[in-house]
């Protein structure tokens, strides 16, 4: 049986890690290169490292930084934010990702998904989705949303998800930004439907507070991985603590 993974996520704006609550309001949360060696010895699966401004910025993501964590860890590496040609993408593949992120510039050309695919393999090529729960005179539905969280597409996440995995994306991270940053839990109704409608697997982001948070979005959310910034980033929880709670609970996990 496949093991749950554990990630944490290093939202990084001007270098600095930050986290915010539903993508704004974001205070520091440490320097980059201290929190990811830190995750490691902490026993995580791997890392995720977001630029959030570059793609509001119209910039690129900063690739010595990422250089400059991969140079003290060695669990896989995920980068994200900015990323907007083959180019882009290959950058941080020098500069020592395992996979890159796609998510404003998939959304603008979507090809792009395929050409990353196509140059490093589907398991470095992730769709960064943000969804977000729209409220409107036809009822709720489940918007995509770009630039990092500023900009509606009218586009729908189930439609978009299936989408991306047809245009080759290996891997699903789905943000829901209603729960992002609150540590209320995550979204599983929409968690469980973005993992049951595609055959990838899917990282659930977006509301972890607690190890139960994380256990239900692995179980009854059907996800096969765990994102989470807030809880560790200020150790209300330690990765080990997470992982020890799941085992206890029947998930298979790496433990450390």
């Amino acid at each position: 049986m496949l093991t749950k993974r554990i990630i944490p996520c290093l939202d990084v704006d001007r270098g600095r890690v930050v986290k915010g609550v539903k993508f704004f309001d974001h205070v520091d949360a440490g320097d980059p290169v201290e929190q990811a060696r830190r995750y490691q010895d902490g026993g995580a699966d791997e890392l995720v490292f977001y630029d959030i401004t570059a793609s509001f910025e119209g910039r690129q993501i900063m690739a010595d930084l990422v250089a400059r964590v991969m140079e003290n860890i060695f669990m896989p590496l995920t980068v994200g934010g900015g990323i907007r040609t083959l180019d882009d993408a290959t950058r941080l593949i020098q500069a020592g990702a395992e996979k890159v992120s796609l998510n404003s510039a998939a959304v603008r050309n979507p090809v792009l998904l395929g050409e990353v695919a196509r140059k490093f393999g589907r398991c470095a090529t992730v769709l960064g989705l943000d969804a977000n729960r729209v409220h409107g005179d036809s009822g709720e539905v489940w918007e995509v949303f770009v630039n990092g969280g500023r900009v509606p597409t009218g586009i729908r996440v189930m439609d978009w998800a299936k989408k991306a995995e047809s245009l080759g994306a290996g891997e699903i991270v789905l943000n829901v930004m209603n729960a992002d940053g609150t540590t209320a839990g995550y979204d599983l109704e929409m968690t469980a439907a973005v993992s049951d409608a595609v055959k990838i697997p899917v990282v659930a982001s977006g509301g972890a507070g607690s190890p139960q948070h994380i256990l239900d979005v692995l179980t009854t959310g059907r996800a096969d991985a765990a994102l989470a910034a807030s809880i560790f980033h200020f150790r209300t929880h330690s990765i080990g603590d997470v992982k020890r709670f799941l085992a206890e609970h029947q998930v298979p996990v790496r433990l450390v």
